[in-house]
């Protein structure tokens, strides 16, 4: 079996790379996880970022099925390893561990030099990278995302990113006059909240994003019964995921008014008080997002993400740099041990602690805490 190496650009151009080489055994250096996880808090495009999302969502349901650092199957064939960089082993002459791209061709060097039965190919996009790891005698391929150049591509989705008009503005326009026109014209399909979906055309719905979907159907159960706490959460869910989407401060006002009716029902839910807070954050209001985490803490006070989110909390809404660095401080002690994904929240907590004592030192500020410890 063939070996392939991806590079974190081919990931982000189509999450579905992931599943694209049936016949192989896909190494996905843990680079290319910590460049992916930092968009969450970038200022990217936020078709990038969502795409980032969807590669994290695809690696947690691998996750489930097996160790992803020993490697599981694909669905469609072939296998998948998170491949960490090499300590103990010597970096190839004219690499350095300073440098994401370096890191990840040392990954590709070290993989080949340990043996590959079927031979080893690098998939970039990456002009750079792609001279550089042929300097090496990698043998490199690019994979061009060929939906890129479709019709829709080219006069649709790019037209509507120029003028800064969300394509999920577009679809949510559409969701809801979809629903006005299925209440008009099958409301005496809409008996239940099991079956209101049934009064949306299968040719409607089948042109929207899930997100779009889950939002329609939670708004009619809604509308057929205001109390069904499950559709509360549903929309709600879905409008975080549109405002991770389109970077809307609207989507997340209205993500934060059905989280507070669903928690007014299950106050106990700290996964979705956390979900809130996050929204909360992002439509400005620090300060009732912290009082919701702290909420969440004082229920679950090891509680990763939100002991995480607490730090940007107060790091970006804040600049309390000295309450910021103690969060991620906390965080770094937290996922010391575990799968892939708590060592990639491990790494983006000691990235941000760094950042967070350099900011400070540039502020002339002076922290208690200052490279991991207290």
């Amino acid at each position: 079996m063939r070996t392939v190496v991806l590079d974190t650009n081919v990931l982000l151009a189509n999450p579905d790379t992931l599943l694209a080489y049936p016949d192989a055994e896909v190494l996905l250096p843990e680079t290319v996880l910590g460049e992916i996880d930092k968009l969450k808090t970038s200022r990217a495009d936020p078709e990038l970022r969502f795409r980032g999302r969807e590669v994290s969502r695809m690696l947690f349901d691998l996750s489930e099925t097996g160790n992803l650092l020993e490697g599981v199957d694909l669905p469609e064939g072939g296998r998948l390893r998170i491949a960490p960089l090499d300590g103990n082993a010597d970096m190839p002459e004219g690499l350095s561990t300073r440098n994401a791209d370096d890191r990840i061709l040392a990954v590709a060097a070290q993989a080949c030099a340990s043996g590959c039965e079927g031979g080893l190919t690098l998939v970039t996009n990456d002009l750079n990278m792609l001279l550089k790891a042929q300097t090496f005698g990698l043998t490199v391929e690019r994979r061009e995302d060929a939906s890129d150049g479709s019709w829709s591509k080219r006069y649709i989705v790019r037209p509507f990113q120029r003028y800064k008009i969300p394509i999920a503005i577009l679809a949510m326009a559409i969701a809801v006059f979809a629903g006005v026109v299925a209440f008009a014209v099958y409301s005496s399909n809409l008996v239940q909240p099991s079956t209101v979906a049934t009064g949306v055309p299968d040719e409607f719905r089948d042109q929207l994003s899930n997100d779009n979907r889950a939002l329609l159907d939670g708004l009619i159960a809604l509308d057929a019964d205001p109390n069904d706490v499950e559709a509360m959460q549903s929309v709600a869910n879905a409008y975080y995921n549109l405002r991770d989407l389109s970077g809307s401060v609207a989507y997340a006002q209205r993500a934060i008014t059905y989280y507070e009716r669903y928690l007014a029902e299950r106050p106990d839910d700290i996964g979705t008080r956390t979900d809130m807070a996050a929204m909360y954050f992002y439509a400005g209001g620090t300060d009732r997002a912290i009082q919701e985490t702290t909420k969440v803490l004082e229920s679950e006070p090891d509680h990763i993400q939100a002991n995480f989110n607490l730090g940007i909390f107060y790091w970006r809404g804040r600049q309390d740099y000295e309450a910021a660095a103690l969060q991620f401080s906390k965080v770094e002690s937290l996922t010391r041990e575990g799968d892939a994904h708590t060592q990639l929240i491990n790494e983006e907590a000691a990235s941000n602690l760094e950042s967070v004592i350099q900011e400070a030192e540039e502020a002339g500020q002076t922290l208690s805490i200052t490279g991991g410890s207290i």
